[in-house]
C-alpha cells in the first residue's frame, strides 16, 4: 500500500469516526439509532434534507454509508486514490439528503450481478456500483410511497434496485461516449437516463407524486464547521507529507490539468499538491456560501462534499470557478435568488463541467455554467426526483452539446487546435 493510500484511509477513518462521535454527542446513541432507522423509510426524492430529522442523525447516516463504501473498496482490492475517494465522499455527501444503507445496497447488488454475468471482478465495476446509489430514491420510493402493502412494495423496491444496478454498467459506457469525459458525474448522467424510464412508468401507473422541497434553514454549528475543519485537515496533511514549497509547486502543477475523465490526480506524483487542491476547493466554495448567506444544510453539505470528492479526480480551483461563475451570472440575469435551492445547488454541482474549462478555456466554462442552470431546473421533473445526481444528468446533456459543436468545428477547421 502506497503512502498516499495509507493517508487517505487514515483521513477517511478520522472523518467517519468524527461524524459518528458528533452524532452521539448531539442526540445520544438511542435517539440517533432510532432516527436513522426511521430515515431508511423515507422516499428521499429530491430535495429531502435529512438534517430535518436531526443533524446528528444525518451525520450518522453519512458515516454508515461512507463506512459501507470504504469496506467495499477495501474488499474489492481497489486502490484508494482519486476515483475511489470521489465515490466514497460523494456517497457520504448525498447521505445528507438522499442515500441510506437500505436504498444503496440493492443497487450495489445489481452492479455486482452484472459483474458476474460479464465475468469481470467486482473491483472493475466497484466505482459504478458506488455511484449507482444515485438511484437510491427509486428503491425507497417504491418501498414506502406508492400505496402498496409492505409485503409487496419492499420486494418491488429491492427488485427495481437490483435491475437498475444490473443495467447501469452498460448504460454508463454509452453515456461516456456522448460527452467524452467532459462531465465528471458520468454515472449521474447514466442514472438520469434510467430514471426517465422509471419515472414515466410510475406516471403511467398513476403512482408518481408531485415533487416537494424539504430544505432546512436552521443554523447548526457542527454542520457549519464540518467542511472547513475537514478542509484544513487536508491542507495540514499536505504540509506534513512534503515541504510547503514543494507542495505549493505541486498544487500549481495540478491547476494545469484539464480534469477530463478519467484522470487520477494522485497518479501525477503531486500528492501534497493534490491534497492542497482538495482542501482549498472545500474552503473556497464553503466561503462562497458564507458570503452570500446561504444555509449550511444537508443538500449544501452534500454539494460541498462532492466538490471535495472530485478534487483528486477532475476538479481544480482553476477549472471550477468559471463554471460556477457562469451559473451565478445566469441566476442573476434571469432574476433568481442566489440562495434559492435550485440555483444554489446548481452553482456548486455545476463544477461537474470543470473539464470543459480545463480543455477549452475560461469562456467555454463560463458559457457551460450559464447554460447548465437552464437545464438543471428542468431535468429534476423529467426523472421525478428519483435520481440524486440531477446535476450530473443535466451536466451530461450540456457537455454532450458542447462536445458535438466543438467536434464539428474541429472537423471543419482542422488546421486550428482549439484545445490549446
Amino acid at each position: 500500500m502506497e503512502q498516499s493510500e495509507r493517508i487517505l484511509y487514515a483521513l477517511l477513518i478520522v472523518l467517519i469516526s468524527s461524524l459518528m462521535l458528533t452524532a452521539m454527542i448531539l442526540e445520544g446513541p438511542l435517539t440517533v439509532l432510532k432516527n436513522t432507522l426511521h430515515l431508511q423509510t423515507q422516499a428521499a426524492r429530491l430535495i429531502s434534507d435529512f438534517t430535518l430529522h436531526g443533524v446528528g442523525t444525518a451525520m450518522f447516516n453519512a458515516a454508515t454509508v461512507g463506512l459501507l463504501a470504504m469496506v467495499l473498496i477495501f474488499h474489492a482490492s481497489v486502490s484508494l486514490s482519486g476515483p475511489a475517494v470521489s465515490a466514497i465522499l460523494t456517497m457520504m455527501g448525498f447521505s445528507f439528503f438522499g442515500n441510506t444503507l437500505l436504498n444503496s445496497i440493492p443497487l450495489i447488488g445489481g452492479v455486482w450481478l452484472a459483474s458476474k454475468l460479464a465475468r469481470k471482478t467486482f473491483g472493475s465495476y466497484s466505482l459504478i456500483a458506488l455511484f449507482s446509489t444515485a438511484l437510491g430514491p427509486l428503491v425507497t420510493y417504491l418501498m414506502f410511497s406508492i400505496g402498496l402493502p409492505l409485503p409487496l412494495s419492499v420486494p418491488l423496491g429491492i427488485i427495481a434496485g437490483l435491475a437498475a444496478g444490473f443495467i447501469l454498467p452498460a448504460v454508463a459506457g454509452s453515456m461516456l461516449q456522448l460527452h467524452q469525459g467532459y462531465n465528471l458525474y458520468n454515472v449521474g448522467f447514466s442514472c438520469g437516463f434510467i430514471g426517465l424510464f422509471a419515472s414515466n412508468l410510475l406516471i403511467a401507473a398513476g403512482k408518481m407524486e408531485p415533487l416537494t422541497i424539504k430544505w432546512s434553514e436552521e443554523f447548526s454549528l457542527p454542520l457549519f464547521l464540518l467542511i472547513p475543519l475537514f478542509s484544513v485537515m487536508l491542507i495540514v496533511t499536505a504540509l506534513f507529507i512534503e515541504k510547503p514549497k514543494q507542495g505549493f509547486q505541486g498544487f500549481l502543477e495540478v491547476q494545469k490539468l484539464s480534469g477530463r475523465l478519467p484522470y487520477d490526480f494522485f497518479d501525477t506524483g503531486y500528492t501534497a499538491g493534490t491534497f492542497l487542491n482538495i482542501g482549498l476547493l472545500g474552503l473556497v466554495f464553503w466561503g462562497y456560501l458564507v458570503i452570500i448567506g446561504a444555509p449550511i444544510n444537508g443538500p449544501t453539505i452534500g454539494a460541498l462534499f462532492t466538490i471535495i470528492a472530485f478534487g483528486g479526480f477532475g476538479k481544480t480551483l482553476k477549472n471550477t470557478y468559471p463554471v460556477a461563475l457562469g451559473v451565478v451570472l445566469s441566476t442573476l440575469l434571469f432574476g433568481k435568488s442566489l440562495v434559492a435551492p435550485g440555483p444554489l445547488l446548481a452553482t456548486l454541482f455545476a463544477t461537474t463541467l470543470a473539464p470543459i474549462t480545463g480543455q477549452f478555456g475560461f469562456f467555454a466554462g463560463l458559457l457551460a455554467g450559464f447554460l447548465h442552470l437552464v437545464m438543471v431546473e428542468a431535468t429534476a421533473s423529467w426523472h421525478g426526483g428519483l435520481v440524486l445526481y440531477n446535476n450530473g444528468f443535466a451536466g451530461g446533456l450540456t457537455a454532450s452539446l458542447f462536445v458535438a459543436i466543438l467536434q464539428w468545428y474541429k472537423t471543419n477547421r482542422p488546421e486550428e487546435d482549439f484545445t490549446q
